[in-house]
């Protein structure tokens, strides 16, 4: 069986398949049909293109200058295994005439290397440091669709939705913050046909896993004491920050909070897509915010293009779900002082308190330990929750059930729930919408 995740099969002539994409190609982009051989991977990203509005002649855009770049690469979690990079790819890359390629986690690159020739080839594309290749910028691509499906992707001549993309080829594997899981960019080769090859998949993908790898060896090393943010449990947050104790205003711990969940950063469009209900909402606005936060927290404030926090931000939120991830529940829950920023309407914070609640929920209810789940249900976060407290029914003693059943019961009473024909209990009230 072929394997979708490989652009060529084995023994497939690269010419005609090339001349088969590009008919497939000029029928998705005239009348949206998808043909043979568009895999399925290809044709959710050139969906996701459409519903974009992106057009087929897309070029890329540089949005880091120089001076710019040199700093945000300096700072970038990825700086730390560019040698790695450079010895498991740059000479792979040198003798194939193919390119090493390293992305953000917003599809923008950050470092392309490799032999002059190629590279000369790929400044006529706009394949340089500093332009932005994001899958929603320059359509389907290696490093931007890598990063927006956090999957491993190879994509063949034709594939690319951009036509000024069809004469390459390449294979990118998304990389992750080994301590969060949270996406730090993607590693790509790219170059000529040759690539299309499974191996070249395969291999991008160990560079990848090596390189987390490395950054888990790196983070053993004691980090050096950092900025913190305590936002659980509370409408405004504290931030220590060189020796100070700040605490926030309700809008300042939205934008900090975000900041450090977002490490790699987010646009001003982003942030403000997140911080506001109201979708009109100006990139203007965002920046008169982050300007009094500039006023208040001086040298730690947050950095711009993109938004992004000044240095290292320890949140008591992401130490919660790293420990929930690494399945130590205890300790996760042991000072869990409540929801993040419970007062908070912000989207961005909204769906994150969601998660994260729904996180630690589902780990105390499979955990089946009474003592986390009698701290849960006895919290304002868990009294109402008839599962929870059917969880510890069940993890209690048979003396000790009914308080915990007749619980159960009455919440089912104020929740409209009633028994089903299976026997099953079945809910008639309005279920909350999940992000």
């Amino acid at each position: 069986m072929r394997d979708p995740s490989v652009a060529l099969p084995g023994g497939a002539d690269p010419a005609t398949r090339t001349r088969e994409l590009r008919r497939a190609h000029a029928a998705f982009t005239q009348d949206g049909r998808v043909e043979d051989p568009v895999r399925a991977v290809i044709a959710r990203s050139w969906r996701r293109c459409a519903r974009a509005r992106l057009s087929p002649e897309c070029a890329p855009r540089v949005e880091l200058a120089e001076a710019e770049l040199r700093t945000y690469r300096e700072e970038h979690p990825l700086a730390r295994v560019m040698p790695l990079f450079r010895d498991l790819v740059g000479a792979f890359a040198a003798r194939g005439a193919h390119l090493l390629a390293v992305c953000d986690a917003r599809g923008s690159l950050l470092w392309v290397e490799g032999e002059p020739g190629t590279l000369r080839r790929a400044e006529g594309l706009g394949f340089v440091p500093g332009a932005r290749w994001a899958e929603s910028a320059m359509g389907t691509n290696a490093p931007g669709t890598a990063v927006a499906t956090g999957e491993p992707v190879q994509v063949f001549g034709a594939e690319h939705f951009s036509r000024r993309a069809h004469p390459w080829t390449c294979a990118a594997a998304p990389v992750r913050d080994p301590r969060t899981g949270g996406l730090l960019g993607a590693v790509d080769i790219t170059g000529g046909d040759s690539l299309a090859h499974p191996h070249s998949l395969g291999f991008v993908r160990a560079v990848a896993r090596a390189a987390e790898a490395q950054l888990t060896l790196l983070a053993a090393d004691p980090p050096p004491p950092g900025d913190t943010l305590a936002a659980l449990g509370q409408d405004e947050a504290v931030l220590v920050t060189a020796g100070r104790r700040i605490r926030l205003g309700r809008r300042h711990s939205e934008i900090m909070a975000l900041l450090a969940h977002h490490p790699e950063g987010l646009s001003g469009e982003e942030l403000a897509i997140a911080l506001y209900e109201d979708e009109s909402v100006s990139p203007v606005t965002v920046r008169a915010e982050i300007s009094r936060l500039r006023s208040l927290l001086g040298s730690s404030a947050p950095l711009s293009r993109p938004y992004r926090t000044a240095g290292p931000l320890a949140a008591d939120f992401t130490a919660l779900t790293r420990q929930l991830a690494a399945g130590a529940v205890s300790a996760a829950l042991r000072h869990y002082p409540g929801p993040l920023l419970p007062a908070s309407t912000a989207p961005g914070i909204v769906r994150l308190r969601r998660r994260i609640e729904d996180q630690a929920r589902a780990a105390v209810i499979a955990r089946a330990d009474a003592g986390l789940l009698t701290d849960w249900v006895c919290g304002p976060w868990g009294a109402d929750d008839p599962d929870a407290w059917r969880a510890l029914a069940a993890a209690l003693p048979p003396e000790r059930r009914p308080a915990a059943l007749a619980r159960v019961r009455a919440l089912d009473r104020e929740l409209g729930v009633r028994p089903d024909h299976g026997g099953q209990r079945r809910a008639t009230y309005p279920q909350p919408a999940r992000s």
